[in-house]
């Protein structure tokens, strides 16, 4: 092939993916949800076996599993069997990294109707969920999809596992009292604040359904639990608590009203010396920052809003 061929073929490459990407999307959803990667164990096997695990039909499965090895999700074997990549792995249930319900998160069935309306929140500037189902996106999650509502906090859970221990390395709490985690989920975050500073006292604030879940830790018998205060609420109405530190962690990304209602509510709950510390992905220009843009994409037919380049929350 000539200099030019090659120049001329890439591109046609690189846009027939991605028009073609949400099937690889649909490809690991239905390795997460089947639990493939759970029922891969560190032996290699077939994909009759891992059928037979499943419940699942041969055939079918062994063209998921060819599928999925293309984006280096399994590796297919010379003689046909299949053994775990570092990318499969994280699908498994029991590592302590598992990103399964990040993936199912990021693919139940309501984000397929929305990337379908994008061009239509480009244009606008408005979030499409609303018009679609008349009420804005969390309110339908919880009222109307307790099911995608579990996955969600799942989701929000694993996240928040794998930047706790991150955050409490780099946060220097030296001499605070007390400390809120507003709309912290089930509390993993603030868990480890507790546990990494003992003489640290917190409240972890979220809906009342989220509260409820919380970790073991921060409950009634659990190990953090006199030092923990788990209060149900709505953010966006009322912040009811003083402290030393109000932490926001991915809480910018939400519509604008929801983040300013949010925003204004910790001005009033907060006494003069109080500090607000907000952890979100920046969008910095960067090209690798593929997961942050996608997410991006995906907020903007939520909620009208988005991760927010750092030149204009400077502004």
């Amino acid at each position: 092939m000539t200099d030019n061929g090659e120049i001329i073929a890439q591109p046609v490459i690189q846009l027939r993916e991605l028009g073609l990407a949400a099937a690889g999307a649909a490809a690991v959803r239905a390795a997460a949800r089947l639990g493939l990667a759970d029922a891969l164990g560190d032996e290699p096997a077939g994909a009759a076996e891992l059928a037979r695990a499943v419940n699942a039909d041969p055939d079918t499965l062994q063209r998921l599993l060819r599928a999925l090895a293309c984006y280096g999700v399994f590796a297919e074997q010379p003689d046909g069997r299949y053994v775990h990549t570092g990318a499969s792995r994280l699908l498994r249930e029991d590592t302590p990294r598992s990103l399964k319900d990040m993936v199912l998160w990021g693919t139940e069935p309501w984000t397929w109707e929305l990337w379908g309306h994008l061009d239509e929140a480009v244009r606008t500037g408005k979030a499409v969920f609303p018009e679609l189902h008349g009420m804005d996106f969390f309110d339908h999650l919880h009222a109307h999809s307790p099911e995608s509502a579990a996955v969600f906090d799942r989701a929000m859970t694993q996240s928040s596992r794998l930047s706790a221990l991150a955050l409490a390395d780099r946060l220097d709490l030296g001499g605070v009292g007390t400390v809120v985690d507003i709309a912290g989920g089930q509390g993993h975050v603030l868990a480890t604040l507790l546990e990494r500073n003992p003489g640290l006292r917190g409240t972890l604030l979220d809906l009342p359904e989220v509260v409820s879940g919380a970790d073991a830790r921060l409950r009634p018998g659990g190990a953090l639990a006199g030092r923990a205060t788990l209060l149900g609420g709505d953010c966006r109405r009322e912040i009811p608590v003083q402290a030393d530190v109000y932490l926001l962690k991915n809480i910018l990304e939400w519509d604008d009203e929801s983040t300013v209602l949010t925003l204004r509510n910790v001005v009033r709950a907060a006494a003069p010396g109080s500090r607000v510390i907000v952890v979100e992905n920046l969008v910095d220009g960067s090209p690798e920052l593929r997961f942050t843009r996608g997410w991006t994409s995906c907020c903007c037919s939520t909620s009208a809003a988005a991760s927010t380049p750092g030149p204009a929350w400077s502004r």
